[in-house]
């Protein structure tokens, strides 16, 4: 399989009220094109940290992380941008819609952004819509939806950039049982349909009984891996 990242050695520190703590050490894995990972752990493992990081929603050091072949760390900032717009699409826990904007109109957001055209833009919405089975919410806003339903729009929003990569930070922990399930079975039909790599941050069991690939970090550092 092509290699997608290539984490070589990765050690991320941050400053806490004048405090540093180390947040990732000795972080080495890879992760294929077409790959679904789980990167597991308690709270304060570094399982979003490190999730943060390969989304280049931190910066890290030079010689790091590789991308598709890049190394993260010695892109420009208009690079990195480039690839944060076109070739990741985010899902959180807590949505991040807004709240201003009818579902057809978040999942429009972004396309907006990366300059599709409007036909092209129907299109793509229309397929995400469907594929989550919310063709009913199109005009529906944040705040006339359940918190699964909000989840789904925000999948929906991450499907319709058609990206490289989603990566996932705990998409389930705002839910119950039954949308969780629902949730990552979405991200497994997204996987198998589109070939769209997922990496996906979690402690839910029910995402990890489901997870064909886990890594498992404890206090910023990983304990095992099990595919």
């Amino acid at each position: 399989m092509t290699l997608l990242y290539d984490v070589k050695n990765l050690n991320f520190n941050y400053q806490l009220e004048g405090v540093e703590f180390k947040a990732l050490k000795n972080i080495n894995l890879k992760v294929s094109v077409g790959e679904m990972v789980t990167f597991a752990g308690p709270s304060g493992s570094g399982k979003s940290t490190l999730l943060n990081l390969m989304g280049l929603m931190e910066d890290t050091s030079r010689d790091m992380i590789f991308y598709n072949g890049k190394c993260l760390g010695n892109l420009e900032e208009h690079e990195k941008n480039t690839i944060r717009r076109f070739d990741i699409g985010f899902i959180f826990q807590s949505f991040h819609l807004f709240p201003v904007l009818s579902t057809w109109e978040n999942i429009e957001f972004f396309l907006i952004r990366q300059a599709v055209a409007e036909n092209k833009r129907k299109e793509l919405i229309e397929e995400a819509l469907e594929v989550l089975g919310i063709t009913d919410l199109r005009d529906k806003r944040p705040t006339q939806l359940s918190g699964g339903q909000r989840q789904r729009v925000a999948i929906a929003r991450a499907l319709a950039k058609r990206p490289k990569v989603i990566i996932a930070d705990e998409p389930t922990a705002s839910l119950d049982q039954k949308n969780g399930e629902a949730v990552v079975n979405h991200l497994f039909e997204i996987n198998k349909k589109f070939g769209s790599t997922i990496i996906v941050a979690s402690h839910d069991p029910m995402v990890l009984k489901h997870s064909p690939k886990i890594i498992h970090l404890k206090d910023g550092e990983i304990q095992k891996e099990n595919a």
